[in-house]
Order: C-alpha cells, then structure tokens, then sequence
C-alpha cells in the first residue's frame, strides 16, 4: 500500500492475556512514531477483561458490544497496526477481524499468525524445509514426561517466555509443567540446547522483498525468561559477531521459514548458535516494538531508524486473504 493513500491508521494495543503491558508499551511506540511521520492515528486497547477502549473510555460495557463499536472506527482505517502479542492477537485473531472488515493489516495473516504462535507446529514446518529443531514431545493432559538430561517446558501458544522454565530433576518438571499449563492446555516439552542466542529479523517490504535486518545476540545469566526479558538485566549485540558461515546460514533459515509459514510484513525468528549450525527456538509473527526492543535495534543497525521501520511496515499493509 503506497503511503499516499494509508492516511488514517488504527493502532491496537494491550490484550486479554498476559502480554498486556508489554503490548502497551508497544502501541504506544508505534502510534507516536505514526503521528510524527504525518499519519493521522487512532488508538484502541483490548483490556485485560476483553472490553475495547479508545482513551480512557471503554467503548461498551461487554467485549461484545465493545468491539462494534471499535470496527466503526476500524473501518475507516485505510490500515490497522495491531501490536497484540500472545493469544487472541498475534495468533491470527486480528488478522482475521481485518479480513473480514476487508481492512488491510500490517503484519501476517490468519494462517502464518496461527501457526506461528503455536510452537508444536512451527517446529513441523521448519523440520519440513530442512531447518533443525530440538528434540521434543507435545504433551496433552497428564502424562508421565521421563527423561534423562534437563529440558526446557513451553506452552504451546504463549509468548514473552511465560510458563517457560528448565527442569533438571522430577520435582521441577512437575512445577514447570503445572506453571505452564496456566497458558495453555499443551505444553512443548524439549532437550535443552547449548547455543548461543541468535534473533534474526525478517521485513517484507511493499513490493513483496523480503530481506533480513543484521542478526542480534542476547546475552543473559540463565534462561532467557520473562523477569530477564523486562528488568534490563540481559545484554544484547547487534550486530552479532559471526562467521560468514554462521552468518549465512542463519539468514538463509530464517528466510526460509518466514516463507514457509506465509508470514507478511515482519517476523522475528529466534535460534540456538550451535556447533552444527542453527537450532530453531520460536517465531514471533508480531514482536516487541517498543524502540528499545530487539527487532528495531535491528533493523537501526541496518540503517532503518524506528520512525522509518514503522512507516514502511503501513506500506506493507494488505487485506489478509
């Protein structure tokens, strides 16, 4: 979409689940980067109860009423910005709103957003096009999880590490698996892998190139987990210093799977470094994009400042199909 014609965007932040704050801080970000490239902006936030707000001001007394009354205002959007992590946002849920108001949206669609959240089946596409995953099971219910070196348990569908914990014994699966299971009824239990940290950043432009913004490292004591995400404490370097090989490969398989999962406009792939190539981690169809997090640092070392991310992120809006 030429920025000519995206005049009017709608920025959506918050979210009912437990990436609320963060996704706050996100929208908040980009609706002011909007504003001081010229674009005019109207702010909604989903709160934690479901209810759409504009301002202060709920927009109705239920989720449901709320939200027809938000679509007025979304369809005289010319483009949707839709900073929602987690479940009911990111994982297709907006997009599939903005499909059906036939509104463009930035960001991917129903398909890449779903599939992309759910980490079970992002490790089946990647293995389909030849990127390598940790060894894991899925596991649904109660079920009796064995092993015989640490691991690493995930909800399934959750973001910003929440539920996510190593275990090294019996007593710690059983917590991590009952902390888990607070984000989702399937939970990813895997082999932990002993990498470096490596986050690649995917930007599809308006004309359908796709490219990858100098690759990130994280550096941090211990897993990588929520309290570390948000308390300043780890480090990151960007550019990460790599070999050519590493550097290559890493950019070829992130490449690879944002295509493969039909991803749009911007991904963050994350990996494990290892002494075989990279390991996939997990996708993020909509990371963190407040100017301090990862994906902007990216994309400023590669020249693009925030404003201007944002502003070609609008042009790459489209009607989800």
């Amino acid at each position: 979409m030429s920025r000519s014609r995206t005049r009017r965007v709608v920025v959506i932040g918050g979210g009912a689940n437990a990436e609320h704050e963060v996704a706050l801080a996100g929208a908040t970000g980009v609706a002011k980067a909007l504003c001081s490239t010229g674009f005019e902006v109207d702010e909604l936030t989903i709160g934690r109860d479901g209810v759409w707000r504009q301002g202060s001001g709920a927009l109705g007394a239920r989720p449901a009423d709320s939200l027809a009354a938000a679509l007025s205002i979304i369809e005289r959007a010319d483009a949707v910005f839709p900073v929602v992590h987690g479940p009911n946002g990111e994982d297709g849920t907006l997009a599939a709103l903005c499909a059906l108001a036939s509104v463009p949206v930035v960001g991917s669609g129903v398909r890449a957003g779903a599939i992309g959240m759910d980490k079970w089946m992002t490790k089946l596409v990647a293995q389909a096009v030849g990127i390598a995953t940790a060894p894991g099971r899925l596991i649904t219910g109660i079920a009796d999880v064995r092993f015989e070196s640490q691991v690493a348990v995930k909800p399934v569908s959750a973001g910003s590490s929440y539920g996510v914990a190593v275990a090294r014994d019996a007593d710690e699966l059983r917590a991590a698996l009952a902390d888990a299971a607070r984000y989702d009824d399937r939970i990813l239990v895997e082999d932990v892998i002993a990498g470096r940290e490596i986050d690649v950043a995917v930007l599809q432009e308006a004309d359908g190139h796709t490219w990858a913004a100098p690759a990130l490292e994280i550096h941090a004591d211990g897993l990588f987990d929520t309290r570390t995400k948000y308390d300043g404490s780890a480090r990151f370097t960007v550019p990460a210093v790599l070999t050519d090989a590493d550097r290559t490969a890493l950019t070829d398989a992130a490449l690879r799977l944002f295509d493969a999962l039909g991803c749009a406009g911007l991904a963050r792939i994350d990996f494990f470094l290892t002494e075989d190539g990279p390991v996939l981690n997990e996708v993020n169809t909509m990371p963190g994009m407040t100017p301090e997090s990862q994906v902007p640092k990216m994309f400023a070392a590669a020249g693009v400042p925030y404003e201007q991310l944002i502003a070609r992120l609008v042009d790459t809006a489209a009607i989800p199909g």
